[in-house]
């Protein structure tokens, strides 16, 4: 279902400006698309668009576009101060409810994985799947099982269960999540022989260089 967020006209773009409509809780956009005859500007209240962001970024937004009436719209981009991280700026595309359009949509892995159980080590490769659909098809979320991974076994995208309507861009082969085996842990005791090892094998290779260096 589409979120509703308010847009407010935005006029002025120059630094003090933009930090004053930030100081005040906004954050300015810019929407581009085919009906919308010129970017408009704008400016979205911080804490919705947090909001969505966390939940669902990729959702769809029905918003009021200065000039250009009630649009469906979607965050394309956004730009975070590189130490605290907070929005600085956002980017909108006008879509076509109609068209099937790609995005990203957020794995959830579900299942308590045998391998894991056992003492494996899960290690997750991919986070995000891309898909195509229509929008009001794009799902919040999609479930990867990983209850039947033992020791070894890896969960690649073409074992996911997609809702109708979803199909996946990312390569089926692509893996998503693998249950490494356990590390064995050395002992003090084998630690120590491999330390002597070592000392030996170099006592070796230097005595052999020194008999090298000798002959010549």
């Amino acid at each position: 279902m589409p979120i509703s967020i308010q847009a407010e006209q935005r006029t002025a773009d120059t630094r003090g400006a933009l930090r004053q409509l930030r100081n005040n809780g906004k954050v300015p956009a810019v929407v581009y698309g085919k009906r919308i005859a010129a970017p408009a500007s704008i400016a979205v209240d911080e804490k919705e668009l947090m909001a969505l962001l966390r939940s669902h970024p990729n959702a769809v937004i029905e918003m009021d576009v200065p000039g250009a009436g009630r649009q469906s719209v979607m965050v394309t981009n956004v730009q975070r101060d590189a130490l605290t991280r907070r929005v600085l700026h956002v980017d909108l595309h006008q879509i076509d409810m109609n068209e099937q359009i790609k995005t990203q949509v957020r794995i959830d892995l579900v299942g308590d994985s045998a391998g894991v159980r056992e003492g494996g080590i899960l290690s997750v490769n991919l986070h995000e799947l891309e898909v195509q659909c229509l929008p009001r098809d794009i799902p919040e979320s999609i479930a990867a099982d990983i209850s039947s991974l033992g020791i070894g076994d890896s969960l690649t995208v073409g074992g996911l269960k997609l809702p109708d309507g979803v199909v996946s861009v990312t390569e089926g082969d692509t893996v998503i999540a693998t249950v490494m085996a356990p590390q064995k842990e050395v002992t003090e005791e084998e630690a120590e022989r491999a330390s002597d090892a070592e000392t030996e094998d170099k006592a070796q290779r230097d005595q052999a260089n020194l008999k090298e260096t000798k002959e010549e």
